[in-house]
């Protein structure tokens, strides 16, 4: 079964709106937004690691990279797997629900010098981390050299020159990330979360693609929020860079 089978016929028109359809309440309902992606970020590793593997994750051992304040612990609880979170912010690491870190395990680390052994976890997942590193591929490179042969690194990020490239600073990053800020500091009156230069840096859809050739252990490339149809985007240089909002990196260490 090729890597991506279940996750392309779960990929439909209904799923992309309904999780897009979650972006707007990042900020102002954390719980939910979070809660809904968890969901699909369990159901997408799962049919990941079965389409490699022919066989359900079972009691896996999946490292969250930036997993912040724990709202995904509890959706791979649910489903049967061995949580770790890494979160290298105190302040995210308890900005969520105190009862939801009970379900997982939590270690305050930098994604970019992980504390696990050469080969010792099944999954590696970093979702929507990468754009927020200042040296992206090596986060990429520590996922890798954590995972045992026959395991999963999923590097999900957010496109720069994408729709939701700016964060919460909406189109205007089309303007330029320091101009964009700026504009969103005078309107608001504080500098963004998620602000250009220190917490947010323009990653490109062609960056990730040739990090992920170069390792030699790329099994699949799909945009992640798009239905099954308009994966052909990720194909077309230029267009993927406006048209891919999230790209999916997947890979099996050998």
């Amino acid at each position: 079964m090729p890597a991506t089978d279940l996750v392309a016929r779960r990929a439909t028109l209904a799923r992309s709106v309904r999780l897009l359809g979650q972006f707007r309440y990042e900020q102002t309902d954390p719980a939910r937004f979070y809660g809904a992606l968890a969901a699909d970020t369990v159901t997408l590793v799962a049919d990941l690691w079965t389409g490699v593997h022919g066989t359900a994750p079972g009691r896996r051992t999946v490292v969250d990279v930036g997993g912040g304040p724990g709202y995904f612990a509890d959706a791979f609880s649910r489903a049967g797997l061995h949580y770790v979170g890494v979160e290298p912010d105190p302040r995210e690491m308890h900005a969520g629900p105190a009862g939801q870190r009970g379900h997982g395990t939590f270690v305050r680390a930098s994604g970019m010098a992980l504390p696990f052994a050469d080969d010792s976890v099944d999954v590696c997942l970093s979702s929507n981390v990468a754009e927020h590193v200042r040296d992206p591929w090596r986060l990429g490179n520590e996922m890798l050299r954590v995972v045992r042969p026959g395991g999963l690194v999923i590097l999900s990020y957010t496109v720069w020159l994408g729709p939701f490239g700016g964060h919460e600073m909406g189109l205007t990053h089309y303007l330029g990330g320091a101009r964009a800020a700026k504009r969103y500091t005078r309107k608001h009156g504080h500098r963004p979360k998620n602000d250009y230069g220190s917490s947010l840096f323009p990653v490109s859809a062609a960056d990730g693609l040739q990090w992920a050739a170069s390792t030699g252990a790329a099994v699949a490339v799909f945009p992640r929020y798009h239905p099954r149809w308009a994966w052909w985007t990720v194909r077309v240089p230029v267009l993927r860079e406006f048209a891919v909002s999230n790209l999916v990196l997947v890979l099996q260490p050998s």
